[in-house]
Parts: C-alpha cells; structure tokens; sequence
C-alpha cells in the first residue's frame, strides 16, 4: 500500500486553497484634520452610537466593542461622557450584494448618517426578503472622533467589506473585529486617501 507523502499531502491543500475564494479586502478612507493629529490616540473617549440609531442595539454592541478594543489599543482610556476629552460616533451598515452584484434595496433597520461625508448612508442591517440566493454580504463601519468640548471633527473614517455570506468572517463579531482593525490600522492614516487592507479568514 503507498501512503501519501508530505509533498503530496502538500500539493493537495495548495490545490484545495488555490480552488478557495479568498475574502475581499476592507476598502478603508480616512480624513484627518492637519491640527489636530497630535491630540488622536489619547486622552478620554467615549463611544455612542450616531444620531437616529438605538445605542443599546445588539446589532451595534459587537462593533462599538471591537472600535474600544482598536481605540484602547492605540492609547485612548474609554470613560463615561461627561468625563471624556473626545466622542467616537459610531454608524453601521449591513447589505446584501445579489447576485450579479447588484446591491439590494431591501434595508431593515433605522435609518442615519455617516456624517460629514454627506453620503445619506442608512443605518441597518441588511435583508433580502424577497427570497433567492444571497452572494455577498456587506458591512459599511463609519466613525467619527470630534472634540467633546466644541465637536470639531479631528478624524472620520469608513470601512466597506463585503464578504461571502457563508464564510466566518459575515458573523457579527468575526465581522466586526475585521473591519474595525482594518479601519484603525495604521491610525490616523492621511487625508482623504483610500486604501485597501488585506484580510485572511
């Protein structure tokens, strides 16, 4: 009897991972205020959810939780908001991309914005209810951090992902840790620029 060797055991998950589709990168913009760059990651912050949004909303926990995990990473203390030296404002988008890639309009949730990107982006989850076949689902992460004594605007980011809707990387909490290091990574990145961050399931 012939077992497989370690070189063709290899060949074999090479061959297995090349047939894999790997997911999409988080397509990541951010805009930074130039006077202000010396004052982001640090200080107090506090984390709400943006404005026409639940704030105790279950969709909304795992990804205010995974931005409090980047912003404490990057020297921010989380405090209560009466203590805090600057306000994270949080929206969230998920949808659905049909097949073809065309973007459902079906969108269940309440509605918002992203801020000052003027986009009308509604806040939501998502859902097909027509039925069919889901190819894609997409997540939009937005956040803005503004001075809590006069809420100017110090920095704003988005973060588009779009995954299969069978891979780990669409469930919420795997979902949210992804987008938000993608958008905080290389914090405060440069004005205006967009870019595209690699992720492995």
């Amino acid at each position: 009897m012939k077992y497989p060797t370690l070189f063709s055991a290899a060949l074999a998950t090479l061959a297995l991972g090349a047939c894999a589709t790997p997911p999409g990168p988080v397509e990541v913009t951010r805009f930074v205020a130039p006077e202000s760059v010396e004052r982001l990651g640090e200080g107090t912050i506090f984390i709400e959810s943006a404005a026409g949004e639940d704030n105790d909303s279950l969709m909304m926990a795992p990804y205010k939780s995974a931005i409090a995990e980047e912003l404490r990473s990057l020297g921010y203390t989380e405090s209560d908001r009466a203590s805090a030296s600057q306000i994270a404002t949080v929206s969230v988008e998920r949808y659905v991309l049909e097949a073809g890639g065309r973007r459902s309009p079906v969108s269940v949730g309440v509605g918002g914005s992203t801020g000052t990107y003027g986009s009308g982006v509604g806040v939501g989850i998502g859902i097909n209810l027509g039925g069919g076949e889901r190819d894609k689902l997409g997540t939009m992460l937005a956040v803005t951090i503004r001075d809590a004594d006069t809420s100017q605007s110090l920095w704003e980011g988005r973060a588009d992902f779009r995954v299969k809707d069978n891979s780990p990387l669409a469930r919420s909490n795997a979902n949210a840790q992804t987008v938000a290091a993608a958008l905080f990574s290389d914090f405060p990145g440069n004005n205006g620029e967009t870019i595209e961050v690699e992720v492995s399931e």
